[in-house]
């Protein structure tokens, strides 16, 4: 089985049954299927695209999206999701190191075409909106079809997709995914999100990061379900009003999200039936307010791109811990290790590891990088954590954000999570500056809710009542606003920066 295949499987099952909603158009199973087929044949007779070739897929959240990501499958290719936030230079970079000669985008993004070609003169593009704008419809351009499905088949194990690293380590590196990975953790999801053909999946997080390629695409593409592409956040209200058009069910997002939707004016009940919060950590406050606003549940999980990305979830039916990234989902395993790979008890901190189907094959071109990325079948993640004695998961923090304060570890997470309690505080992260005397002292950068101020005297007295003495940040930085990579993580690197 493949990605392609899986989907050929729902369309079988569906073909009239709408796959995906964007504002007033609706698509079908069938429709997005005849699209795919159709950019696979223009890629492999246009473009002559082979077998194992990597294809850029450079698009802002769009229907589109969807028969491109499968449209270069379907022509044996591997995708290369990129982030359509991107600078020309960081993009150029990204073509590089994955080999990229095709770029499937749309027109406010093909006008960086020319800087692109400059440095890589071979660089071909295609503007998808332009060729599904010529795509007869009905009755569908079939004529590839039995052409493409007589290519060689494409295994589990072969290399599908090629997801660039959010890059807040150093330069972005490819996690090569396998369609047996992706397959993998589709299936874990659906088993912990109790995914049935009837849920409709709000996507209104970026299309090319894993988990929206994972949980707001596969995942409901694959179970007969559908999708309710958002074409808008802002203002908040008229992206909620969307979900309540066309009934939503599930809604993945991230905790600025639901920050603002529990500050919003929103009519209650929602017709969601469950919320799920990643790419950061999920403010207890915030949890708390949120379902107590609104009585859905709002499930926080864990996960990275290498992992295809999805590694834990709390339980639907079950215990939930707040402050906890939840359960490993199912057919995955995890472990807390100390440096030398040895297994840690109950309550002891150590580095998150990963085991199972999901996790990548490697990452493209860099057997270094992958080596040190593994240990003894384990896959490393750089994230500081324990577990309870019930097996729960916890995030202190990521490796190299860890502060070391007079020989004392301190996890920059537990001094966010008590800052979050103090009035008026909107968002805040911590971040450590050396000291000459103390090794590093902790500061914190805090932006005030809008319209109110914070003191950062009585902040530190307040956090100073809370935690030891070691842990409270020597200064409270105020700012408007903290800088996040596309996806909404909180970008620490430049934080640290700013310190000098």
């Amino acid at each position: 089985m493949n990605l392609a295949g899986a989907l050929a499987d729902s369309v079988q099952r569906h073909a009239e049954r709408t796959a995906l909603f964007w504002g007033d158009r609706v698509y079908s199973y069938g429709e997005l299927w005849s699209h795919s087929l159709f950019i696979a044949g223009i890629l492999r007779h246009q473009f002559g695209v082979k077998q194992g070739d990597r294809v850029g897929l450079w698009l802002k959240n769009c229907p589109e999206f969807i028969p491109a990501f499968f449209g270069i499958l379907q022509a044996g290719a591997v995708v290369v999701p990129i982030n359509n936030f991107l600078k020309p230079d960081e993009v150029q970079f990204i073509l590089g190191d994955a080999g990229i000669d095709l770029v499937l985008t749309d027109s406010e993004l093909s006008a960086n075409f020319q800087v692109l070609k400059a440095a890589r003169p071979a660089l071909k593009l295609m503007n998808v909106e332009t060729v599904l704008g010529s795509f007869p419809i009905p009755p569908g351009n079939m004529k590839f079809e039995t052409e493409i499905l007589k290519n060689p088949e494409r295994h589990a194990s072969d290399l599908a997709v090629l997801i660039y690293t959010s890059g807040t380590t150093g330069r972005p590196k490819g996690a090569m995914l396998s369609h047996g990975n992706l397959l993998h953790n589709v299936e874990s999801c659906r088993i912990v999100l109790q995914t049935v053909e009837q849920d409709r999946f709000a996507v209104l997080l970026p299309m090319f990061h894993s988990y929206m390629i994972t949980v707001g695409m596969l995942l409901p593409l694959f179970v007969g379900g559908s999708i309710v592409l958002v074409k808008s956040l802002h203002p908040v209200r008229n992206a909620i009003q969307e979900l309540f058009t066309r009934s939503a069910t599930v809604l993945p997002a991230i905790p600025q999200f639901y920050r603002s939707m529990t500050n919003a004016d929103i009519p209650v009940p929602l017709p969601l039936r469950i919320c799920i919060s990643g790419s950061g950590p999920l403010p207890v406050q915030v949890l708390k307010d949120f379902e107590q606003k609104f009585r859905i549940p709002l499930i926080e999980g864990y996960g990275l791109s290498e992992a295809s990305p999805v590694v834990a979830k709390n339980p639907l039916d079950g215990t939930r811990k707040p402050g906890s990234v939840g359960l490993p989902i199912p057919n995955v395993e995890m472990s807390i290790q100390d440096d030398a790979g040895r297994p840690l008890g109950p309550g002891e901190i150590g580095e998150i590891c990963v085991r199972g189907g999901n996790v990548m094959l490697g990452y493209w071109n860099h057997p270094e990088e992958t080596a040190k990325a593994f240990r003894l079948g384990w896959l490393l993640t750089g994230d500081i954590g324990y577990r309870d004695e019930q097996g729960y998961y916890f995030i202190t923090d990521r490796k190299k954000d860890m502060l070391l304060v007079n020989g004392n570890n301190v996890y920059p997470r537990e001094i966010e999570e008590v800052i979050y309690q103090f009035p008026n505080v909107k968002e805040a992260a911590v971040v450590g500056q050396p000291d000459s005397r103390r090794g590093e002292q902790p500061v914190a950068f805090v932006v005030p809710s809008e319209g109110a101020t914070v003191d950062p005297e009585a902040l530190l007295k307040f956090v100073r009542s809370k935690l030891a003495d070691y842990k409270v940040p020597r200064r409270v930085i105020l700012t408007g606003a903290l800088p996040r990579n596309a996806t909404g993580k909180i970008l620490k690197t430049i934080l640290r920066q700013q310190l000098g």
